[in-house]
């Protein structure tokens, strides 16, 4: 599995990525438009830059630039996530795409499900959270915290086979849907944790460890 960080634009967790770098995680590395200006900042060149680079400004100089036209049908970060796959990435980590604008936000959010149906592992870093995209049959193993809330929101209009177990509040096997609340708010209780689905495809908001 080759790991792959895009760093876009938005509020930027500088201290995961740079701990993250350090210790040798990355394979890859893909700035998205005005990403570039944040890893230039901590001294970061990146594989790659892609976008059409109106938010930075300039176009910048690494060893691969992908420039794109400013009217297109695609996001920056879409671009950069179909290069990631091109380049055989499949386990990404979306730094700067979780805040700013709502609707930036939440393209995002329907990208990570849209990738992960094509077969990668999508988590979006935030200033103190991550998500993780889950597509059936599969399951995801929580950080092991005493604390915090574990939220769970279904991408399909019928997520089959949910499961939690080793948080306050269990499922079993149940169905979850795009227009339902259910999954808000559950807590980690200080023991091994884990999420699963049978079909369908789940995001999983959890603290960052």
């Amino acid at each position: 599995m080759s790991h792959c960080a895009l760093v876009g634009a938005a509020d930027f967790n500088a201290d995961h990525f740079k701990f993250q770098m350090d210790g040798g995680f990355f394979d890859f590395v893909i700035a998205v438009d005005g990403g570039f200006a944040h890893l230039e900042k901590i001294g970061v060149i990146p594989d790659m830059a892609v976008g059409d680079f109106d938010s930075l400004g300039y176009v910048p100089k690494c060893r691969r630039v992908s420039r794109h036209p400013v009217k297109k049908d695609k996001t920056d970060m879409e671009l950069a996530m179909e290069k990631a796959l091109f380049w055989k990435q499949d386990d990404l980590y979306i730094y700067g795409g979780l805040s700013g604008r709502l609707d930036h936000t939440l393209a995002n959010l329907q990208l990570f499900a849209k990738f992960s149906e094509r077969g990668a592992y999508v988590t979006g870093i935030g200033e103190d959270f991550a998500v993780r995209a889950l597509t059936g049959p599969d399951a995801y193993d929580l950080p092991l915290l005493d604390k915090g809330t574990v939220s769970v929101i279904a991408m399909n209009d019928r997520v089959e086979g949910v499961i939690e177990t080793g948080l306050l509040y269990s499922l079993d096997e149940e169905p979850l849907s795009n227009r339902v609340s259910r999954g808000i708010s559950n807590e980690f209780i200080g023991q091994p944790a884990s999420i699963g689905a049978a079909e369908g495809t789940l995001l999983i908001f959890h603290p960052l460890p």
